[in-house]
């Protein structure tokens, strides 16, 4: 039985989504498990969210974390929210296997949720366990922290903690719950949920809600309904954007795994790629592509229309004209997408002063790397050094490619001796949006192995501090920055739910 922390509490909790009326979620504490050990606690992040290290890694804490023990200020409960799966939708899925103990004011002032996953089955778990095993939980916090680190919005990993208990997926695995922390955990989905039951005055309400937590600018707007959707429409574009130029596919897209909030969420099969390819899938569910990398700016549009149709509603008494307000929202999703996009290859290739056809130079790029398998995160690295040398040999950079890479490679030293500037601050930009370490899969693969079948986290930790300083030369660290091996390679990553 799940009790509740009495006197000083850990987390001064503050909850306004459990304000929201009932049919919004389920009320449950999680599902208290048999012996919980503390893996790994996020110390920084702690201390931001104004919590104290030690207290979390106390017994109590460790409960806590667990789900054995709910703050006296925590209010637990289950989301519901509804979403198309790979384009197929389901009127209601929700937090199968996760609950939201409530929010907490960080240091900056800003409201964050945290949430325990794999806290025990819920009114949505449709017949799952609502656990988790360690190896995804693993998986979720290395890369999440990675792309926390990257400087893309994401949510983060608060706490690891094994359970004691086995769960049961194809094997027998140890279980575990992850404490995860997110501006929020509203969904598209969310709206979808309520759109599919006709429930306007749901809709209402939870774009209200949307906008005093994330959106205060569209308050005073003529139609802070339309301003909602224009502000959400630019903060993926630019969310996308910043997955492709660091190579990240999440793998699945469905829509009740796209944020309002603008953060990468749902972390399941989600990759980063070694060589490049547009038409590259990790994920053992996406048998043909729907999520492939190239793929991801189409989906987050359809992802979008799908949330402006719940909006119709609210963006016009008359439907033809809230029609004509979604569909013009919507048709700004290519150029927001390519402005951001086509500004990141450009800091990726040293081009500090944007010129029209850059984006024709990089994509003339992309298309050698995809002919000759070069690898995605090598290769915009070792540019880096290159640049600072336009009259040098490209640093051996040619092996490997063909012959339109020697011309390519002509080109770009042409704009770069045009643009001027000085030589090491270009690199330095450069070196700023190219990391030199991203979580490869092989390196993620074998931490979550030797975690899993032996026990041993010391993989774990080394690459959770090697991510946690992508952009760094980490020299004590080297391997982890190497392509894998043919015999690494890892053609599939799975969800693990």
């Amino acid at each position: 039985m799940t009790t509740q922390i009495e006197g000083a509490d850990l987390v001064a909790f503050q909850n306004s989504y459990a304000r929201l009326p009932d049919r919004f979620f389920a009320r449950l504490p999680p599902t208290p498990v048999a012996s919980p050990r503390l893996v790994k606690l996020n110390e920084e992040l702690a201390l931001h969210l104004g919590l104290e290290p030690r207290a979390l890694s106390t017994a109590e804490g460790v409960e806590m974390l667990a789900g054995n023990r709910v703050p006296r200020t925590g209010e637990p409960l289950a989301m519901a929210y509804a979403g198309h799966q790979f384009g197929k939708f389901v009127p209601q899925l929700g937090d199968g296997r996760a609950i939201l103990l409530g929010e907490a004011i960080d240091c900056d002032g800003v409201r964050r949720d945290i949430q325990l996953k794999g806290s025990g089955p819920t009114p949505f778990s449709r017949l799952g366990d609502g656990r988790a095993a360690l190896g995804p939980v693993l998986r979720e916090y290395i890369v999440s922290e990675s792309m926390a680190s990257l400087g893309i919005p994401t949510t983060r990993a608060l706490a690891a903690v094994t359970t004691g208990e086995t769960v049961w997926r194809e094997t027998p695995l140890p279980g575990a719950v992850l404490t995860r922390v997110a501006s929020s955990h509203i969904r598209i989905g969310t709206f979808q949920f309520f759109a599919a039951r006709g429930d306007v005055d749901a809709i209402r309400h939870l774009a209200d809600h949307v906008i005093a937590r994330h959106y205060p600018e569209a308050v005073h707007t003529p139609n802070r309904y339309s301003t909602l959707l224009d502000l959400v429409i630019s903060r993926q574009a630019e969310l996308i954007a910043k997955w492709l130029n660091v190579g990240f596919i999440h793998g699945v897209m469905n829509t009740d795994n796209m944020s309002i909030a603008g953060e990468t969420i749902d972390y399941g099969p989600c990759a980063f790629m070694d060589t490049y390819h547009p038409a590259t899938v990790y994920s053992s569910i996406d048998s043909v592509g729907r999520y492939a990398y190239g793929n991801q700016p189409r989906i987050a549009k359809w992802n979008l229309a799908r949330l402006a149709e719940c909006l119709l509603p609210l963006l016009a008494t008359n439907e033809d004209a809230a029609v004509k307000h979604a569909q013009d929202a919507i048709a700004t999703f290519a150029k927001r997408f390519q402005e951001a996009y086509a500004a990141g290859l450009g800091r990726k290739l040293g081009l500090l002063q944007p010129r029209p056809d850059d984006l024709c130079l990089a994509q003339d790029l992309l298309e050698c790397m995809a002919r000759t398998s070069a690898d995605f995160t090598v290769t915009f690295r070792s540019l880096c050094d290159v640049a600072a040398n336009v009259e040098g040999d490209g640093c051996g950079l040619s092996n490997g490619f063909d012959t339109a890479f020697d011309h390519w490679l002509s080109r770009w030293r042409h704009r770069l001796a045009e643009e001027g500037g000085n030589a090491d601050e270009r690199r330095k930009v450069m070196r700023a949006a190219n990391p030199a370490f991203i979580p490869r899969n092989h390196l993620v693969e074998e931490a979550i192995t030797a975690a899993v079948n032996g026990g041993d986290l010391s993989s774990f930790e080394r690459l959770l501090t090697v991510v946690s300083k992508p952009f760094a030369d980490q020299p004590a660290f080297a391997r982890y920055a190497d392509p894998p091996r043919p015999d690494q390679v890892v053609q599939q990553t799975f969800c693990g739910t």
